[in-house]
């Protein structure tokens, strides 16, 4: 008797305790959304929200709005997410640098990423590998034995130390071992107009922000960073192809994280959500125009094991340039 009534006590605790957060998952949403983004209104990855957060909103019945929070490196937007509720309210959109690369480049990072779970990984942010056209390589392998036999160094411009854009022109040097010095500059447009001046030999740059000069021939295009082709630059090869260099592949991507508490339900809800917003053909074609590649959104477990690498091959290369916590 002593024995059922204690069995009696602990399956209504455990009731008491699951039949909340069940109901809470059932009834989500119940009020309006936010996503925080980590740049400024205008950017690529800050207008891709906002084409998918109006979908949202429609699809689940309650706004969805959109919070810019840029600073620290894209690091500000995180932290402010890590301290938000864990109930699917309070939403954050990364890159790879503030989710891989800020992890080993900077002394402290302000959250840790296990506080972090993936919604969706649906877009690559890809990257091109532009030439002054001046420099006597046209194809990868030209560029690969000049950078190995030249005995002045070709130079190489990024918008910054430890930016993605740098990391590729590193990963390139040190996959081929050649030749080459890194040139910072503060920010993405002198990075890429000193290039097509003759100031600078290479650089590796958004495609959205050089396609303009590469259609004017003031930039020669050589070799695209994703694993296949993008749209809106057809003819241009990819590394995988043109060095060759099978399983080359250096780019950014966008993530909508929520909170790892949040319940299993809600992050399955929004996952599916994301699925079929990003499989709509006119989404895609937004998305490409804006100079970004759209990709059909894998599981969250792929996501979480391609998340794994990112930080191992962008974390190892960090520390192998010296510049573990040097921010």
């Amino acid at each position: 008797m002593i024995t059922s009534w204690i069995r009696a006590i602990f399956v209504s605790a455990v009731t008491l305790f699951v039949w909340p957060l069940g109901t809470h998952a059932q009834d989500y949403p119940s009020r309006p959304i936010t996503i925080i983004v980590p740049l400024a209104p205008g950017s690529g990855l800050d207008s891709v929200v906002r084409l998918y957060a109006d979908r949202l909103q429609k699809s689940l019945g309650q706004p969805v709005v959109v919070e810019n929070k840029p600073g620290a490196a894209l690091m500000l937007a995180a932290q402010f997410v890590s301290t938000q509720a864990a109930d699917g309210y309070t939403l954050l959109v990364s890159t790879s640098s503030a989710m891989a690369i800020n992890l080993t480049l900077y002394k402290s990072v302000p959250y840790d990423v296990k506080q972090f779970t993936p919604i969706s990984y649906y877009l690559k942010a890809p990257f091109v590998l532009i030439l002054d056209p001046s420099v006597p390589a046209k194809t990868v392998p030209e560029l690969i034995a000049l950078g190995k036999s030249t005995a002045a160094p070709l130079t190489f411009s990024s918008p910054g130390a430890g930016t993605a854009l740098h990391l590729s022109g590193e990963y390139m040097k040190s996959k081929f071992g050649l030749n080459m010095t890194h040139v910072p500059y503060k920010s993405t447009p002198q990075s890429i107009q000193d290039v097509a001046a003759g100031h600078v030999s290479m650089s590796f740059a958004e495609v959205a922000a050089s396609q303009g000069l590469i259609k004017d021939g003031k930039l020669r295009a050589l070799a695209v960073t994703t694993s296949s082709r993008l749209p809106q630059l057809p003819d241009v090869p990819t590394f995988a192809e043109a060095a060759p260099a099978p399983g080359f592949e250096a780019v950014s991507w966008h993530m909508l994280f929520a909170r790892s508490d949040v319940p299993k339900p809600i992050i399955d809800r929004l996952h599916a959500e994301m699925d079929k917003i990003m499989a709509d053909p006119e989404m895609k074609k937004k998305v490409t125009d804006i100079g970004l590649l759209p990709i059909d959104p894998p599981s969250i477990a792929e996501t979480e094991k391609y998340l794994a690498a990112e930080r191992e091959k962008w974390g190892s290369l960090v520390k192998q340039l010296g510049l573990e916590g040097s921010q």
